[in-house]
């Protein structure tokens, strides 16, 4: 098979597309073939030396996507070989074949083709737990998400919308909010000024909920929150937040809370449930995921190099 390697730390250009020995599935793995990968910014960090890499080199970057089964389980009738399938967090997948851990995969319905699957499974399932589980969204709350354009942002949108909340949306550039506003949120706005215009919004108030996946915004998204208000802290692409004093969360009755996908997604039941009404709302027509760009993976480098532009809306696919 072939693979999306690279044996260095560096920037995009690192990436090749190399011959590789096809992946041998051990106990209770299957293999797949890829139809579609999912493109991350934990790819770059992993690429740049950022997040921990297991193994040695060459490395093979990729955690998310959908094929088809090409060798199930012995006797495993619900994932036979041909069976469409996908995937939210299992290692290698910038490969033309993947071992699988079974309980892992996710069944893909008719109506959910290989690329859907692909651009919503880690993030849409990330957006999910953050409106039911990291915070219970409920009608007229109001809700600000950070990085509102991203792959997560757009569909945490979305799903904001759908449960009836005031969304205000943060994305730094004039297309970005265009894309926000068309996602549903009820006001899109900048960095620069993202805490005054949730306080107008909300008459002085703040917010219910704020959504911060950058980290360096931390101590804003405390500030433009409401008294008794939350804020859910899921990523830091900006970097590490500053320590929070826990007076100031004693002094407001604040609640912050951390919010990360893995720990949602405690089994093979759970997660094939969660994706069920993920790929529901899709069906209805209440999200719409929106796709970016679409590379072969044999080009990944032009993918990450136009990833890491930030001039992506939507999601990043690396196709085959």
């Amino acid at each position: 098979m072939h693979a999306l390697t690279f044996d260095r730390f560096g920037p995009a250009d690192v990436l090749r597309w190399t011959e590789r020995p096809d992946p041998q599935p051990g106990p209770g793995q299957v293999l797949v073939r890829m139809q579609s990968v999912g493109l991350n910014f934990a790819d770059v960090y992993r690429r740049n030396g950022n997040y921990h890499l297991s193994g040695t080199a060459p490395w093979v970057l990729g955690y998310e996507g959908a094929g088809v089964v090409e060798l199930p389980v012995a006797g495993d009738s619900q994932f036979p070989a041909g069976r469409r399938v996908g995937f939210a967090d299992m290692a290698h997948a910038n490969a033309e074949l993947v071992a699988v851990d079974r309980d892992r995969l996710i069944p893909l319905p008719d109506d959910i083709d290989a690329d859907t699957a692909a651009a919503v499974l880690l993030q849409g399932l990330t957006a999910q737990y953050l409106v039911s589980d990291s915070f219970v969204v409920r009608a007229g709350d109001v809700a600000v998400v950070h990085a509102a354009a991203g792959g997560v942002g757009l569909l945490l949108v979305q799903m904001l919308k759908a449960l009836g909340a005031v969304v205000l949306g943060i994305a730094s550039s004039e297309s970005k909010r265009d894309a926000v506003i068309a996602a549903g949120a009820d006001v899109a706005v900048g960095y620069q000024d993202w805490v005054e215009a949730t306080r107008a919004l909300t008459g002085g108030h703040g917010a219910n909920v704020v959504y911060d996946s950058v980290g360096r915004t931390l101590a804003d998204s405390l500030a433009a929150a409401r008294i008794g208000g939350t804020v859910v802290f899921y990523g830091m692409a900006a970097g590490d937040p500053d320590p929070v004093d826990p007076r100031l969360l004693m002094d407001r009755s604040l609640t912050l809370t951390g919010g990360d996908l893995w720990n949602v997604l405690t089994g093979p039941e759970a997660r094939r449930e969660r994706a069920a009404a993920l790929f529901q709302q899709i069906r209805q027509g209440t999200l719409k995921p929106q796709i970016a760009a679409r590379f072969p993976l044999r080009e990944g480098a032009a993918a990450h190099a136009f990833l890491e532009s930030r001039a992506a809306i939507g999601k990043v696919l690396l196709t085959l």
